[in-house]
């Protein structure tokens, strides 16, 4: 996605293929700070896909099911591996909002695709399917921090959201977070965001801002969805034909702040005013690969997919030991958490998904890298980045890169790239890539153009360790 542009529709993922790594020009270029944006006009309609709105692409019809903080039940998630292995190429997405897509769907089966989905419970509203893109803290109350139990937020606020008449004029863009307090997914760009405090409340706040109104942890979910609600009021006041909050005028942005404060008033949430902005938000780790320690005892699985896609017997795989009562929990970085097991049961699935080719381990090689769809499954991308992606992993340092986490990218609109801090790798046509680190922060990308297939992996590996 371009800093100058709407978020485009999102072509998360394709199959991951080894390659050798050919030869690529790469052009580094420093950090690209987010510049002024101009009011967007728009041509056409919110072409966002959804569950029911399929997205025709080079490799067949995609389907992009929300998932509200995350959650899936083991039932639920089989209902999708059956509509992937029945319907689609086989394969699971998971997006950089903790979504699923599926793809490859064929032009007839929309019909038999929803009504799967509305028998497991996953489309409790058609009218706001694509505007249910909420993310949550996927840690929340699973590990030794006690913190806001963000997911139960998560719950109340969809089923407000599919309450809201008013709600179904968001765009499928528009993004809530729910942080318990860690910082996780904060700072992830989303437009509407609620950050738990130590003293019991929540902060709400609107696009970039520092601060927000503080709330009542009770009336948090209900500050969120007023405060989305207030947006398309104001956008529509102003004709900007604003999707997401950063694309409203300057003039508009700052008085949406106000406008969420009355708004909160009128509706009989008390609020009291956050003391001045708190500085740059921290952005958190991610939930590390591997075993998660819980305060009652048991433990939770944490993995990442390669490129983000899985298989469907690697998805099986997620939820083969059944455990009543628990749900998957799908995060914004392409992993998933089983938790609830106990630790024999928890290090048994561990060795099964490691096995199974899933990320086990938080110094893989693979821990941290996204990437779109790329050719030949878009056609509007210029390179066939997962393959590229792949082989340059593969010719990476040994014992996994970290540092910042990286995303390649086809084309210049830089589908499903993630919110925070990154590098930046967009495929420039004949072979070649710009590398740059893009985010919120300054950061120093390394300089000089590189030529050589080796050389590649070395400069993605620089850029992510910045010094």
């Amino acid at each position: 996605m371009s800093p100058t542009s709407p978020t485009p529709v999102n072509r998360d993922e394709a199959p991951v293929r080894g390659a050798p790594v050919r030869e690529a020009a790469v052009r580094e270029s420093p950090v690209c700070e987010s510049p002024v944006r101009e009011t967007p006009v728009r041509e056409r309609g919110d072409a966002c896909p959804g569950a029911l709105r399929l997205h025709g692409a080079d490799d067949g019809r995609l389907a992009r099911l929300r998932l509200p903080g995350g959650l899936l039940t083991y039932r639920q998630a089989e209902v999708l591996a059956s509509a992937a292995e029945r319907l689609g190429d086989g394969r699971l997405d998971i997006t950089s909002r903790g979504n699923v897509q599926l793809r490859g769907l064929g032009e007839s089966c929309g019909a038999e695709l929803a009504a799967l989905l509305h028998e497991a419970g996953l489309l409790p509203s058609e009218e706001h399917e694509r505007v249910r893109n909420v993310i949550a803290s996927p840690l929340a109350g699973l590990d030794e921090q006690p913190r806001a139990d963000v997911q139960l937020w998560a719950r109340e606020l969809d089923a407000l959201l599919c309450g809201s008449r008013a709600a179904t004029a968001l765009s499928g863009r528009f993004l809530f977070a729910l942080d318990d307090g860690r910082g996780d997914v904060a700072g992830r760009g989303a437009d509407v965001t609620l950050l738990a405090r130590p003293d019991g409340r929540a902060s709400v706040r609107t696009g970039a801002n520092r601060s927000g109104p503080l709330v009542a942890a009770a009336d948090a979910p209900r500050a969120a969805l007023l405060a989305a609600e207030t947006f398309l009021t104001v956008a529509e006041a102003g004709g900007s034909g604003a999707w997401r909050v950063r694309e409203l005028p300057e003039a508009e942005r700052y008085g949406l702040d106000a406008a969420v404060a009355a708004r909160l008033a009128e509706a009989g949430i008390a609020t009291e005013a956050e003391a001045g902005p708190q500085g740059v938000l921290v952005e958190a780790e991610p939930p590390p690969a591997g075993a998660v320690h819980s305060p009652d005892g048991t433990v939770a699985v944490s993995v990442y997919a390669p490129l983000g896609r899985l298989s469907v017997a690697q998805w099986r795989t997620l939820y083969a030991t059944d455990v009543p009562g628990t749900a998957l929990r799908v995060t914004p970085w392409r992993g998933v958490i089983v938790p609830g097991l106990d630790p024999a049961t928890a290090h048994d699935l561990l060795d099964r998904l490691r096995t199974a080719g899933l990320i086990t381990d938080p110094g893989s090689r693979w821990h941290g890298v996204g990437a779109c769809t790329g050719r030949p499954g878009c056609a509007k991308a210029l390179s066939d980045v997962r393959a590229d992606a792949a082989a340059s992993v593969s010719a990476g340092p040994a014992g996994g890169t970290g540092g910042l986490p990286v995303h390649w990218s086809g084309c210049a609109r830089r589908c499903g790239h993630p919110g925070t801090t990154h590098v930046d790798v967009v495929a420039i046509g004949e072979g070649g890539y710009d590398i740059s680190v893009r985010g919120p922060a300054p950061m120093t990308a390394p300089q000089g153009a590189r030529q050589r297939p080796g050389p590649l992996a070395d400069a993605v590996a620089a850029a992510r360790n910045p010094r």
